[in-house]
């Protein structure tokens, strides 16, 4: 588990800021007492190096529709 201060450090945010995210949702936290921990296993999701499925989706579907649009545009830019 993390602290809010280890937390803020490791984004290089201040604590307020990441206290802020947390109320906000985007940061998942947990109340330990008066403090709040983050789990480890949730950073690289913080720090932006996962994917989430509704994120994975969101690409697939534009991909499709791009494909769909612009798919004799782009066999011919790969001939190029």
């Amino acid at each position: 588990m993390l602290s809010t201060i280890e937390l803020a450090k490791i984004l290089g945010i201040s604590r307020i800021a990441v206290f802020k995210k947390i109320k906000s949702g985007e940061i998942k936290a947990q109340k330990a007492g008066r403090n709040f921990v983050i789990s480890r296993s949730d950073l690289a999701k913080i720090l932006g190096n996962t994917l989430s499925e509704e994120k994975k989706r969101d690409i697939e579907k534009s991909v499709k529709k791009t494909i769909k649009e612009y798919g004799e545009t782009l066999k011919l830019l790969g001939k190029e």
